[in-house]
């Protein structure tokens, strides 16, 4: 599948901002079952210092520095990206008991280390709490499967929780969103690896984008979808390091070609979309918007069809 993103972010301060440093994760991951073709990111007014790194996570990062008095700030992703169905693990990885995953991460002295294991730990916005421990039990059995456990888990989820965009906030605990079993994409996303770092497995927060279907007879709009989050579960491999399989309480169902991943972390703060120290600008208004499309191939890609991004644009400088 096709899709091209299109992620407008728009500031406007009061009173100015002198000066700013912003990072931004806003390109497209390269996985397996993910091809980034193009991306363009465009801001306004134009920053004096930018910059393209990766981080330790893998992660595209973008810096931008402002260095005059300005109202307003606008940032806007253009990305094409290329998905396919997701690689499924190997048979063996996923007959594995989640008891014996969480026993072969323990440490050992002389073990190998796997890097998976730092997805055990607590962070800023999922701490260890017995309730996530209390919840996930219903789906984690003795001897199940993890893979199977984790499936289990998601639905329940799914089942049990309503989406409230007004109920929480990002400064919301995740263990309060259980409680109230109500949140959004986020909520959820720490929610399930709370409940899977409790017991001493590894999980990742990945954000990104899901690929929406507007109602019959009505047409897509634009910038009206949004960000997405759902979450990693680490499988180990028959020796040494695995891979990850995804899935997304949100929708009770694991990722497709439908999803784009922009970042992985160990919870939002690690993937932040925007961030940034400003001087000045005490007061500010935020507007998203984000647009995900599907593009016949021979229109973004055929040897004399435009491609839908602005030609005039420079890459940032890597």
């Amino acid at each position: 599948m096709l899709l091209q993103i299109t992620h407008e972010t728009h500031y406007a301060y009061a009173p100015a901002v002198e000066t700013a440093q912003h990072l931004a994760h806003l390109k497209p991951l390269q996985t397996a079952s993910q091809e980034l073709l193009e991306h363009r990111l465009e801001i306004a007014p134009e920053p004096v210092q930018r910059s393209e790194s990766v981080d330790v996570y893998g992660n595209a990062r973008a810096f931008f520095a402002l260095e005059s008095t300005h109202e307003e700030l606008s940032v806007v992703a253009r990305s094409l990206v290329r998905t396919s169905a997701p690689v499924l693990a190997p048979a063996a990885a996923r007959e594995l008991p989640w008891e014996q995953v969480r026993e072969r991460l323990c440490y050992r002295k002389g073990a190998a280390y796997d890097p998976a294991v730092e997805f055990v730990f607590p962070s800023r916005y999922v701490p260890r709490h017995e309730d996530f421990a209390a919840y996930a039990q219903g789906s984690f059995t003795p001897g199940r499967p993890l893979i199977e456990a984790a499936q289990d888990l998601n639905q329940r989820m799914f089942r049990d929780f309503i989406y409230d965009g007004d109920s929480t906030e990002i400064s919301t605990p995740a263990v309060q969103a259980l409680a109230h079993r109500r949140g959004v994409c986020q909520d959820f996303a720490h929610i399930m690896i709370g409940c899977l770092r409790t017991l001493g497995l590894p999980a990742r927060y990945v954000s990104g984008y899901l690929l929406t279907q507007p109602a019959p007879g009505e047409t897509r709009l634009v910038g009206a979808d949004a960000s997405h989050a759902w979450v990693s579960v680490y499988l180990p491999g028959a020796e040494g390091p695995g891979g990850w399989a995804d899935f997304d309480p949100t929708n009770g169902r694991q990722p497709g070609e439908d999803y784009v991943a922009l970042a992985v972390g160990r919870d939002f703060a690690d993937v932040s979309p925007m961030r940034g120290v400003l001087h000045g600008g005490a007061r500010h208004t935020l507007k998203v918007g984000v647009t995900v499309e599907p593009v016949e191939e021979k229109d973004a890609l055929g040897e004399n069809a435009a491609l839908p991004f602005p030609q005039n644009l420079e890459h940032p400088t890597p």
